[in-house]
C-alpha cells in the first residue's frame, strides 16, 4: 500500500519504514523556531530542564516580529531575553529589528526550512513551510523548549485529505481564494489534526508566493499542516537559497487518503471572509459596498512581493478614500527593499498609504493598526475572530491583496473591477 507525503516524512523522521494514520511516533526534528511572543516562554522552560546547550544552534531561529519595533519595556524585555540567550547560546538565526521579517516569509526566503523536512515553530501559522513539501506544524512553548534541548518530539501521525484545484483562475483570483474557500467548504474544524494535501491544474500554475498563503492558512480549517508537492517551481524558488541538501518527497500514486475534493476554479470569484470567522467565505459580491475604516495588506499570509505587486497595480495612479487609513507591510527586509527598487512604495506612498517596517503588529492586535470599538476592516491578514486586530465590538473582512487594495479605493468592500482593475495576468 502506497504512502502519502505526510507518512513518507515522518517515517524517515522517526527511522520507520512506514507509518500510519493515528501511529505516535518520536521524530528527530530538522528545524525550530520562536518568535518574541512564544521563545521566552520557551527559554525560560529549557533552562528548567538542566540542559546546557541547544541541540543544535544552526537547526534554531529566534525571530523577534509581534511586536517589533518594540512598542513598550514589556515587548522590549522580552525581545531582550530572546537576544541574551541567542548570544549565549551561539544561535546562528537570530534576526534583529533591520535584518529581520514576519517569521513566516523570512525562513523560505533564507533558504531554513526545505522539502522533506520536519520543522516545528512555537507559532500556529508554521505550516507555511508546507508550500515546499515540508511537515510543518505549529506547537506549544514547551514542546518548544523540548526541542531546543533533544532535538526531538512526538506525533501523532495525521490523515490526509487531498484537495485538487482544477482549471484556470479568473483575474484577481489567487492563492488567498483558494485557502478561503476551502476554509469556506470544510469549517473551522473539518480537517482537524489532518494534514491538507494541495494538488490540481491550478496549483501548478501558482507561483511560490500564492503558495505560501495557501499553506499559512491550512491551520484555520484545524489542519496539522497543508502540504503543496514539490515541483519544479518549487526547484527554481530554492535555487540560491540554500546550501543545505535536500530530498524532495512526493507520495505514491493512489495512496489511500481519508478524504478527497476536486473543485474546479473557473467561475470562482475573490473570496472575502466575514466576521467572525474565516470559515466565513463568500463571493465578494455578496458583501460589496460594506463600508469600512480600515485596510491592512501585509502579515505573513499576503505580505510578499507577489502581494505587493497586485496591490500597487491596482493602486497606481488613485488614491485611497478619504475615510479610509491604507496600511502596507511588507514581510522582510528584502520584500521592503525589492518594493522599493520596484517604485512599489511610491505608488503607495502617493496613493495615501502608511507604509510600514516588517512586523506582525497590526495582525494580532498589537500595535501599528489597532482597531477602535465599532471600526471595520479589511485585512490580508489570517485570522478575523472577535477582538483579533483591537476592539472586540469592531470587525474584520478577511481578503487578498486586490480586494483590500479596491476596497482601499472604494472605501467600500469592492470588487477589483469596480476600480478598473482588468485581467490581473
Amino acid at each position: 500500500m502506497g504512502q502519502t507525503i505526510v507518512e513518507k516524512i515522518l517515517a524517515r523522521a522517526s527511522g520507520k519504514k512506514r507509518v500510519s494514520p493515528g501511529d505516535l511516533i518520536n521524530a528527530k526534528i530538522d528545524f525550530a523556531l520562536g518568535n518574541d511572543i512564544t521563545a521566552p516562554v520557551a527559554i525560560n522552560e529549557f533552562k528548567k530542564t538542566g540542559a546546557e546547550k541547544v541541540f543544535d544552534k544552526e537547526r534554531i531561529a529566534l525571530i523577534p516580529d509581534h511586536f517589533t519595533p518594540n512598542k513598550d519595556i514589556q515587548t522590549a524585555e522580552q525581545v531582550k531575553l530572546m537576544r541574551d540567550f541567542a548570544r549565549q547560546q551561539g544561535i546562528i538565526h537570530y534576526y534583529e529589528i533591520g535584518r529581520m521579517g514576519i517569521e513566516h516569509a523570512l525562513l523560505p526566503e533564507l533558504g531554513l526550512v526545505l522539502p522533506g523536512e520536519v520543522v516545528i515553530g512555537a507559532d500556529s501559522h508554521t505550516c507555511t513551510y508546507g508550500a515546499l513539501g515540508a511537515f510543518a506544524t505549529g506547537v506549544g512553548s514547551t514542546d518548544l523548549a523540548a526541542v531546543m534541548a533533544t532535538g526531538e518530539l512526538w506525533f501523532k501521525v495525521p490523515h490526509t485529505i487531498r484537495i485538487a484545484f482544477h482549471g484556470n483562475l479568473p483575474p484577481w483570483v489567487g492563492g488567498k481564494d483558494l485557502i478561503l474557500y476551502t476554509i469556506g467548504q470544510l469549517g473551522v474544524d473539518g480537517a482537524r489534526y489532518a494534514a491538507l494535501e494541495f494538488s490540481g491544474s491550478a496549483i501548478s500554475r501558482l507561483d511560490m508566493d500564492a503558495r505560501f498563503t495557501i499553506s499559512n492558512m491550512a491551520i484555520e480549517a484545524g489542519a496539522k499542516a497543508g502540504l503543496i508537492p514539490p515541483d519544479e517551481v518549487t526547484r527554481k524558488y530554492l535555487t540560491g537559497r540554500t546550501a543545505r541538501p535536500y530530498t524532495a518527497v512526493l507520495g505514491d500514486e493512489g495512496a489511500p487518503v481519508a478524504e478527497e475534493y476536486n473543485w474546479d476554479v473557473e467561475s470562482l470569484e475573490p473570496q472575502v471572509s466575514l466576521p467572525y470567522s474565516p470559515a466565513n467565505a463568500r463571493p465578494v459580491s455578496s458583501v460589496a459596498g460594506t463600508e469600512i475604516d480600515q485596510v491592512v495588506i501585509g502579515s505573513c499570509t499576503n505580505g510578499r512581493i507577489g502581494d505587493l505587486r497586485q496591490a500597487a497595480a491596482l493602486l497606481k495612479g488613485k488614491k485611497v478614500h478619504p475615510r479610509v487609513r491604507l496600511i502596507v507591510i511588507p514581510a522582510t527586509q528584502a520584500i521592503y527593499l525589492q518594493a522599493m527598487r520596484e517604485g512599489l512604495l511610491e505608488i503607495f506612498v502617493e496613493a495615501g498609504a502608511a507604509v510600514s517596517t516588517p512586523t506582525c503588529g497590526p495582525c494580532l492586535g498589537g500595535h501599528m493598526g489597532i482597531l477602535a470599538g465599532g471600526e471595520v476592516a479589511v485585512a490580508t491578514t489570517n485570522r478575523n475572530f472577535v477582538g483579533r486586530m483591537g476592539h472586540p465590538e469592531s470587525r474584520i473582512y478577511l481578503a487578498g491583496p486586490a480586494v483590500a487594495a479596491a476596497s482601499a479605493v472604494s472605501g467600500v468592500i469592492a470588487h477589483p473591477r469596480e476600480i478598473g482593475g482588468g485581467d490581473a495576468r
